[in-house]
């Protein structure tokens, strides 16, 4: 390794932590979408039965005593999409923060590359070891901490 390509070595290093952090945001957005989506599509579902239910009332009775009924299925499929909403959105977290996790680990472990143990580097070197020993540190803690299956 020489000073000369060490520029070289960290600017593809940083591109290529930039394209890794771009398509983890856009594969969170996806997942968001989709999420979107088929809560959409359940909710076009539900009114979709709903106006079936009026069509089909053969009486004042059943006619009157649609919109509470109505009322009470709309609360608990709603009670039932927020516990679902909350859900995909840990998963969605924990999946963008093991990415994120995984592509920093990627490009410190690039630099240390392109830094190696040239002494012509050596000074370098001193700028990461800092650094290094707190992301060790936090490396660590997130290890412990993270939670066991899925």
């Amino acid at each position: 390794m020489t000073t000369e390509t060490l520029p070289l070595n960290l600017l593809k290093a940083n591109a290529e932590l930039q394209l890794r952090l771009t398509r983890l945001l856009q594969e969170s957005s996806h997942q968001w979408l989709d999420s979107a989506k088929e809560a959409s599509s359940q909710g076009i579902a539900e009114t979709s039965a709903e106006i079936e239910g009026v069509l089909r009332s053969a009486n004042w009775h059943a006619l009157a005593s649609l919109p509470p009924e109505a009322f009470w299925r709309q609360f608990k499929g709603r009670v039932a999409h927020v516990q679902t909403f909350q859900q995909v959105a840990i998963k969605n977290q924990a999946a963008f923060t093991s990415g994120l996790q995984q592509a920093i680990e990627s490009w410190h472990k690039a630099v240390s590359t392109a830094l190696g143990s040239d002494n012509s580097v050596s000074p370098f070197a001193d700028v990461f070891k800092q650094w290094n020993a707190l992301w060790s540190q936090t490396t660590e803690a997130t290890q412990r901490k993270a939670p066991k299956g899925d």
